[in-house]
């Protein structure tokens, strides 16, 4: 899906006249941000997705992203990178999966059962482990979209 057309679906169940009141800006560029703007004669203009989108790709920091996520009450973790012979052994992945699930519930029980407690120190560390968990169970699932564990 293109940015215009994310930016005109969320639009209209608020309506322009509302957001570009909130945003300081007028109902006419609202309007231009929903159109394609891709091409020279194309009537849309550059809209906050695109340049937040060029922003990432000029920096490459992925705190951009990451922040963007937290303000929609998420959490963002990239895809991880698959590497081409990794992808054609299934156990590893399976064991690779299973592992990081140990390491989750290794960091939670040994977490709680020092004080009974969870603080925030370690929610940093179960929220670490839980990344790595949710990076191997992806890897896995591109692995398996892929094709890599189909018939030879």
């Amino acid at each position: 899906m293109k940015s215009h057309e994310v930016l005109k679906g969320s639009m209209e169940h608020v309506g322009v006249k509302t957001i570009a009141s909130d945003l300081g800006v007028s109902p006419s560029l609202l309007y231009k941000w929903c159109q394609p703007g891709d091409e020279p004669t194309d009537s849309g203009a550059t809209n906050p997705l695109d340049r937040l989108a060029k922003i990432f790709e000029a920096t490459g920091d992925e705190q951009i992203i990451s922040w963007l996520c937290q303000k929609a009450d998420g959490f963002y973790c990239p895809n991880p990178k698959v590497d081409e012979d990794a992808t054609k052994n299934l156990f590893a992945h399976t064991q690779k999966l299973v592992s990081e699930f140990s390491d989750l519930l290794q960091i939670v029980s040994a977490t709680y059962s020092e004080d009974g407690e969870i603080c925030p120190d370690d929610t940093k560390r179960i929220r670490r482990e839980w990344e790595d968990l949710k990076s191997a169970g992806e890897s896995f699932l591109k692995a398996c979209e892929d094709g890599n564990f189909g018939k030879k």
